[in-house]
């Protein structure tokens, strides 16, 4: 974390500008927030791009994806869900103000983490945080029967751990999850042992996370958490992964999707400040260590996020790229096709660091991608959606009951192809042996033009399934068709 003087001035200068001035919007939106508010007015809604296959949810939100039956079951567990229910506007209701509380306020109680480091094939290292407790009101069962769930949490890119990440952990570890954070090199107290940092959207320390995970709780499922910057790290895994993922379901918070346009459109002013200068603190004790790898100088003198990713990735001293070639390696929707995991995106309408949903969201990912689901909501800010105390931000509420709904879901899709899994090879069994006893088979037959199904159907078939079919046939044709294939 930052020292407390550069917290309270990043606090200051946010207050002042709060009361001094109109924000410009992030990435190409250049107007102010009064004169998005009057735009939306006149338009109908702050997301009309999204107008197509919306569903209404309560509380003003709305869910956005392609119809499937997954779709039909998340949208049910949505509207059934008390954390959407309208509640009074409160002081908080602002954007700014619920980003602002998210990122500066403090934590709130220390809580008990149990930190391994990984040690990755080019001898990094990584950090893994197991949120351990205070668990306030005891461990709930959220699958009986079953092994309890591991939360995966990636959070935001520059490292910073935020009061909602920690609430998220919490969170879980009451509903029965073993909440795990990922740290990147360097990032929240890890030793940065080499010279290299993880890119924007690079998934290869994650991968080895995620493997070793595994090795600890190879039965349990596996579900991740990103909040946003750092949902690029989340999804290029997924998409380079596909169904190798090991992840049963996945959530972002706020995600920058189009973080090459984020990047080149820069911030509003105070968080493209705020964020910079955090970097700055973070990477200032490493100072002498990346000097034979970038140019420190200049990367210190950065005066805008996208200076200080293109200095730090992209003008190094031993392999030096260009920044539409560095974007190529590490966008986070490169390889989105590929994704095969249930991803729940949770935005807000009045995100100040991503800026308006219907320039900084591809609709066409949500319209036609069946893994991928948009819930849009009017208010929260960036990572926010914060509720008066004690009450918990809802969007933490939302993710564990997406993916009790998809645990559910996918149960009951086993259930089912179980069921006619059997069906299926017992009436099947029982029409192939009627067929081949009405019909007379002598030694002399020829039973390639018999059984000309058969290379096809035992490719389909294990050993044990072939084995199960011959008892049934009491039929010694059969069984010596079968030793010869």
């Amino acid at each position: 974390m930052p020292p407390w003087p550069a917290a309270l001035a990043l606090l200051l200068a946010a207050l002042a500008l709060l009361l001094l001035r109109p924000w410009k919007r992030a990435v190409g939106a250049r107007t102010s927030v009064r004169d998005h508010e009057e735009q939306e007015v006149v338009s109908g809604g702050p997301a009309d791009h999204f107008s197509d296959r919306r569903e209404p949810l309560p509380g003003g939100c709305s869910l956005i994806c392609k119809p499937s039956a997954l779709a039909q079951c998340l949208l049910r567990a949505l509207r059934r869900s008390a954390a959407l229910e309208p509640s009074p506007r409160s002081w908080l209701s602002g954007p700014h103000l619920q980003t602002f509380c998210h990122f500066i306020l403090p934590v709130g109680p220390d809580p008990e983490l149990a930190r391994e480091y990984l040690q990755l094939a080019d001898d990094g290292l990584v950090a893994l945080d197991w949120v351990i407790g205070p668990c306030a009101r005891g461990r709930r069962v959220t699958n009986p029967g079953s092994l309890p769930p591991v939360l995966l949490v990636i959070p935001n890119a520059w490292g910073r751990l935020t009061r909602n990440v920690l609430g998220l952990c919490l969170l879980a570890l009451e509903h029965g999850y073993y909440p795990v954070i990922f740290h990147r090199r360097g990032h929240h107290g890890c030793p940065l042992v080499s010279p290299r940092l993880q890119p924007f959207g690079d998934p290869s320390d994650l991968k080895e996370a995620v493997t070793y995970i595994r090795f600890r709780h190879p039965a349990a499922p596996l579900f991740a958490v990103s909040e946003g910057s750092g949902s690029a790290l989340l999804l290029s895994y997924l998409g380079e992964c596909g169904s190798s993922s090991y992840v049963t379901g996945a959530a972002c918070i706020s995600p920058v999707l189009r973080c090459r346009e984020w990047f080149e459109a820069g911030l509003p002013w105070p968080y493209e400040r705020g964020f910079l200068l955090y970097q700055k603190i973070a990477l200032s004790r490493y100072a002498s260590a990346l000097e034979d790898t970038v140019d420190t100088g200049k990367l210190f003198k950065s005066s805008s996020l996208r200076e200080f990713e293109e200095t730090l990735f992209c003008h190094t001293k031993s392999l030096p790229i260009s920044w539409d070639t560095y974007w190529d390696l590490n966008d986070p929707l490169r390889d989105v096709d590929e994704a095969a995991v249930p991803v729940l995106c949770i935005c807000s309408a009045d995100d100040p660091v991503c800026g308006p949903p219907d320039r900084t969201l591809p609709a066409e990912l949500f319209h036609t991608n069946p893994y991928f689901f948009l819930l849009l909501s009017s208010h929260g800010g960036h990572c926010g959606f914060l509720r008066p105390e004690p009450l918990p931000a809802w969007s933490h509420e939302i993710i564990l009951e997406s993916f009790r709904a998809l645990t559910e879901f996918f149960r009951m899709e086993e259930r089912m192809k179980g069921l006619s899994r059997r069906r299926t090879s017992f009436l099947g069994g029982r029409r192939r042996w009627g067929g081949l006893q009405k019909r007379e088979v002598s030694p002399s037959s020829n039973l390639e033009e018999i059984f000309d199904w058969k290379r096809s159907y035992t490719r389909e078939l294990s050993g044990r399934d072939l084995l199960l079919f011959e008892m049934a046939s009491h039929n010694r044709t059969l069984t010596a068709l079968q030793l010869t294939v």
